[in-house]
């Protein structure tokens, strides 16, 4: 009898997906305010994430492991479409240029302990991110290209998932691939709770990423204010 594990982790996360939401910074993107410079420290952090994610998924899928095999979809993978942002962003030097927060540090190295210790629970990780980014994925596209007057196709690469043709028929099919696997209930339940330590995870990232957006919003208004008073003392 499958354990719809795909209902128990839409259901079981709910109210962290609404916290994360919630928080200043994803309020602020879904509002449209977001700068340049905290949407580059924003893919540094996911591609060291997603690094961390792709290679320790893609030790275990050619090691056949039961549980994480079945859903290592190379349509997901982001960490090459990161690159060629953070290259448009930064340059092509840009690994020499940035460096991910302590919170993003602190994320990739849970993945890369639980590859070695309980690799079920990547299962978790994998959920939240990648289809919460394929959910969101094109509105979340439209707002940063228009917050930061970007050209179609540039810079945004992040959000584009050419090898899924259909959203719909993708995430039915990775449901289905998430209930057939052989699962006992006291698994699945660790798998809920992991992911959501894992939007914790995310939330500890966008609380740093709100710092730096905050800074960045009260330089541009001290600017304004300052060519104001200027103007007005003339």
């Amino acid at each position: 009898m499958s354990l719809d594990l795909a209902k128990q982790l839409r259901e079981g996360t709910r109210k962290s997906h609404t916290m994360a939401e919630n928080t200043g910074f994803v309020s602020c993107f879904l509002k449209g305010v977001v700068d340049k410079e905290t949407y580059k420290n924003l893919l540094v952090d996911l591609h060291i994430v997603y690094s961390a994610m792709e290679e320790e998924i893609d030790k275990l899928s050619a090691q056949r492991h039961p549980l994480i095999t079945p859903i290592s979809f190379n349509e997901l993978n982001r960490r090459n479409s990161l690159e060629k942002d953070l290259a448009f962003f930064c340059g092509d030097d840009w690994q020499s240029l940035v460096k991910p927060s302590p919170s993003a540090n602190a994320y990739a190295q849970r993945i890369r302990q639980l590859a070695k210790t309980s690799p079920e629970l990547l299962i978790g990780h994998h959920y939240t991110r990648y289809i919460g980014d394929l959910s969101g994925g094109q509105i979340l596209k439209r707002i940063a290209q228009k917050a930061m007057n970007l050209s179609d196709g540039y810079g945004l690469s992040f959000y584009e998932f050419d090898a899924i043709p259909d959203e719909k028929v993708f995430k039915n099919k990775y449901s289905q691939t998430l209930n057939a696997l052989p699962l006992d209930q006291e698994k699945a339940d660790l798998i809920i709770d992991e992911a959501n330590y894992a939007f914790k995870c995310n939330m500890d990232m966008f609380k740093e990423l709100e710092g730096n957006l905050i800074a960045a919003i009260g330089k541009v208004l001290f600017g304004f204010l300052t060519r104001t008073k200027r103007s007005g003392s003339t």
